[in-house]
């Protein structure tokens, strides 16, 4: 039976899930094993009551997939779709993009899996890739991606892209390159624009400190964590304290959660979300405090969640 602490508990986690925004979803179909596709991550948002979902492939562009699912099955969740500038859209490609754009993407990452860094990552550390989604068939050899040049310079593909994003008004993440790269990289996408910026899990593979999630934040920069990392998952990283200080790094208004998830053997992205809440609650931030961080921030952001 029930009691009456847990059914509180589960009545405010409810309340919080009402208008969430999950702007980190990896449903399926994709070459890496997933758990739910699509349209069933959109259905179980919509039961939940959340406001809007962004669907995420490292692979390929999920602006036609939105635009289907808010067509033929209408809902009150929004989905939306988005681009990442991985080897098989021609890594970073300005053409992708500019496609991308008007065919309605509302975020641009910059390369994720194929980022130089993410690859470097992959050869030194020997447990990386149970930190990291692993294909489910072989690929050929990944191309290196980098923002910069040799003398750490904005490459004029980079610069090309951050001018179609902002002439769209859309939202772009630093995906998974060093933060070295992102340095410069945030201040042209500022100097030509670009008002929607954000960077994913900073102190994941992007080698961000504490510090520098503060320096972000005052370039404009908002921060999106992964709920995947600080609950329990096949990608769990971070300990309580870790999160405290990532959200006190940053503040509560320029601080939003994702779940990046969707894959096989972890919650789903609407059961990681619940987590997050739940754990955020137990960590003693006021309700009004967590519902910016899982609904009213990211809904900012993005413009039209």
């Amino acid at each position: 039976m029930t009691n009456t602490a847990d059914a509180t508990s589960n009545a405010q986690i409810g309340r919080l899930m009402k208008g969430a925004v999950d702007l980190h979803v990896h449903s399926g179909p994709s070459l890496m094993p997933r758990a739910v596709d699509h349209i069933e991550v959109v259905r179980q948002a919509a039961d939940a009551g959340m406001a809007a979902i962004l669907l995420k492939d490292h692979y390929y562009p999920t602006m036609p997939i939105a635009h289907l699912i808010n067509k033929h099955y209408p809902s009150d969740v929004k989905t939306l779709g988005a681009i990442v500038l991985n080897n098989p859209l021609g890594g970073l490609n300005p053409s992708a993009v500019d496609y991308a754009l008007k065919q309605g993407a509302r975020v641009v990452w910059m390369a994720t899996a194929h980022a130089q860094n993410h690859l470097d990552h992959d050869k030194k550390d020997a447990d990386f890739k149970n930190k990291f989604p692993v294909n489910s068939k072989k690929t050929v050899a990944s191309i290196g991606c980098r923002l910069v040049d040799a003398a750490g310079a904005v490459t004029d593909d980079v610069k090309l892209i951050l001018d179609l994003i902002a002439e769209a008004d859309a939202a772009v993440s630093g995906g998974h390159h060093h933060i070295d790269e992102l340095w410069p990289f945030y201040e042209e996408a500022k100097a030509r624009g670009v008002r929607r910026m954000f960077l994913n899990h900073p102190t994941y593979v992007n080698d961000g400190t504490f510090e520098d999630i503060g320096q972000l934040v005052r370039m404009g920069v908002m921060i999106e964590h992964s709920i995947c990392m600080f609950i329990p998952s096949t990608f769990y990283l971070f300990d309580h304290d870790h999160l405290r200080k990532a959200i006190a790094a940053a503040g509560v208004d320029n601080t939003f959660f994702g779940s990046d998830l969707g894959q096989k053997n972890n919650p789903t992205p609407i059961e990681g979300f619940r987590q997050i809440i739940r754990l955020l609650l137990d960590l003693d931030y006021a309700e009004d405090d967590v519902r910016k961080m899982v609904a009213g921030n990211a809904a900012r952001f993005i413009g039209d969640a």
